[in-house]
């Protein structure tokens, strides 16, 4: 602006003499403070910001030669930190050149940018004590966005951004061995689709109820403005429980659970309540009908539930725990029924071929939560099996759920100290390679070539999550820093300088493959949702479209129809919450 106004004032060019020699007209450019440019993509930054006692650096990815950076105030362009950039890395996964700006002595609190030099400036960050807190309101806040058979309003914070009540009716697809309709609403839309699938819900709900368990004394007074709000139950708890409800409905008489709530195809990009395909509950075709993954992911999460609730609501706790007890004894009777979608059934799988790895988290689930025999006896006789589980490569996701199972019995402080000994050595052997592996990247992320994979950015997020994990069993502050290096990748620290979450930081990204996203008549996307993130798999044909030869970490389109790489999901926001609260300042 103050270099637009200069040239204003000059229009007759170099040669009049109101506007001075040649000399003083190179002197009012350099005058003018580097605010007034552009931000570029070559200058990375967490567009969120750093917390003030914790590593800050900034990454330049430029063909021009540079060498010092300044940080200098974004209000005025004032210097604050003056530094060197390290020399250049090759980091193969992105096939960027990179250098780095450590900042970290810059401990004032204030919104900044980063200067380069004959590269440029940055976006805005901001440094201080809970500079995530907006993020995490606004990531948990989008399960409210996505909650099912509810008017949904985000209010005045962001007009416009609301939907009708929708899916107010259901019935039993012939695959779940029941015919006839029903009434079950709730639950949460699972990704850019208007489906709910009880394997999905079961490991996002099942680490939202972690991060209360984990951090709830940073969280207890947060307000998400919900309808419930106000009413003696935390916020957060108050949302999980609008899930929590819904998959109480997809558990048979018997015991077994359903596997999913869809449509038989996926509607097109319209809004939820203009989605008038019927919602089936959907089983797997045959005797017993319902799926042993399903069943073992629900028994885990309403355990955790009857736990965590007890405080606020005992009936409801007690409630939860009954079904996760009938739902275990169902999976001792039926431990392998595995779910394929029925002929003419054509939307999520979430198919395993392993359901252990389910059964054993509800052992510890449910051992955690009564000290029962029955549960602790299934753990301590199968927790060995999963072991390589707790591993430096290949975190928790909705298939592999059998870390879940061996830390909740180590933070739980399980009985057996042999259990105890071998859970807490793997956790942190673990941790120390993710760390270490974190500190030698060029970009500091845990990221291996091999997890830019369908979802990478929860794989980045799940890293983040497991190192979290690992200090709460063995304090090591290289865990926590490591945990926060993939928290700057997902905020924009990344090879595209970009933040992954819409609506959060000065460069978001603002095509989702999501329905509301993309039916609506908003000029942004419904904020805090996180973006799959680059894929090497390209498994739809907009991504088919880039260049086959590109590094794994560049296989990226923000584009609504890449929804191999653009899809939101609510497992994929789970752990950036869970991760987002661990950074938060205690209440």
């Amino acid at each position: 602006m103050r270099l637009a106004a200069r040239r204003g004032s000059c229009q007759s060019g170099l040669k009049d003499a109101k506007c001075g020699s040649v000399r003083h007209i190179i002197a009012l450019l350099i005058a003018v403070p580097a605010f007034a440019a552009n931000p570029i993509t070559e200058i990375k930054v967490d567009q969120a910001g750093y917390l003030s006692g914790s590593p800050k650096v900034a990454f330049v990815a430029s063909k021009a030669a540079a060498t010092g950076f300044t940080v200098r105030a974004a209000k005025d362009g004032k210097v604050a930190f003056s530094g060197k950039l390290t020399a250049p890395a090759d980091d193969p996964d992105s096939g960027d050149r990179v250098q780095a700006a450590d900042f970290t002595k810059l401990a004032k609190s204030g919104t900044f940018y980063l200067d380069v030099p004959g590269v440029g400036r940055s976006w805005d960050f901001s440094i201080g004590p809970d500079v995530y807190a907006r993020a995490w309101y606004m990531t948990m806040r989008s399960f409210y966005g996505q909650r099912c058979g509810i008017a949904v309003d985000l209010g005045p914070e962001f007009p416009g951004y609301k939907h009708d009540a929708c899916h107010l009716e259901a019935a039993y697809h012939a695959s779940s061995g029941k015919n006839g309709r029903l009434l079950n609403l709730g639950g949460w839309h699972d990704a850019g689709d208007y489906g709910r699938y009880v394997v999905n819900s079961g490991i996002s709900t099942g680490t939202l109820l972690w991060t209360w368990e984990m951090f709830g004394s940073r969280l207890q007074n947060v307000k998400l403005n919900l309808p419930e709000s106000g009413n003696g139950t935390p916020d957060i708890l108050n949302e999980i429980r609008w899930n929590l409800d819904w998959m109480l409905t997809m558990q048979d008489q018997d015991g077994g659970v359903w596997h999913k709530q869809t449509s038989e195809k996926f509607c097109g990009f319209i809004m939820p309540e203009a989605d008038k395909l019927v919602s089936y509950i959907i089983g797997i075709g045959k005797e017993p009908y319902k799926s042993s993954c399903a069943t073992g992911d629900f028994a885990a999460v309403m355990a955790i539930a009857s736990r965590v609730y007890r405080p606020f609501n005992a009936a409801f706790a007690e409630k939860c725990l009954r079904a996760a007890r009938q739902a275990f004894a169902w999976l001792e009777t039926n431990p392998g029924v595995m779910f394929e979608n029925s002929a003419g059934v054509s939307t999520g799988g979430y198919g395993d071929r392993n359901c252990g790895d389910e059964h054993l988290w509800a052992a510890a689930e449910l051992g955690r939560t009564t000290g029962d025999e029955i549960y602790q006896r299934y753990f301590l006789e199968h927790y060995a099996e999963y072991r390589s589980s707790v591993r430096p490569a290949g975190p928790q996701s909705w298939a592999n759920v059998a870390n879940l199972a061996l830390w909740t019995y180590a933070l739980g402080r399980g009985k057996n100290a042999e259990a105890l000994a071998a859970i807490r050595q793997d956790s942190a052997a673990a941790a120390d390679q993710i760390a270490a592996r974190t500190t030698a990247n060029p970009y500091r992320i845990s990221m291996t070539a091999r997890d830019y994979i369908w979802g990478s950015n929860s794989v980045a997020a799940n890293y983040g999550m497991q190192l979290l994990v690992a200090n709460a069993l063995q304090p090591n502050a290289s865990y926590v820093e490591a945990a926060l290096e993939n928290l700057h990748y997902l905020l924009g620290r990344n090879t595209f300088s970009l933040s992954f979450v819409t609506q959060v930081g000065a460069n978001p990204f603002r095509h989702p493959h999501h329905r509301p996203s993309g039916a609506d008549n908003n000029p942004e996307p419904w904020p805090g949702l996180l973006s799959g993130g680059p894929n090497r798999g390209r498994q739809d044909p907009a991504m088919r479209k880039l260049p086959a030869d590109l590094p794994p970490a560049k296989m990226y389109l923000d584009d609504q129809e890449a929804y191999s790489a653009n899809e939101v999901a609510i497992n994929w926001n789970a752990p950036l919450v869970f991760l987002l609260a661990g950074t938060l300042a205690a209440k």
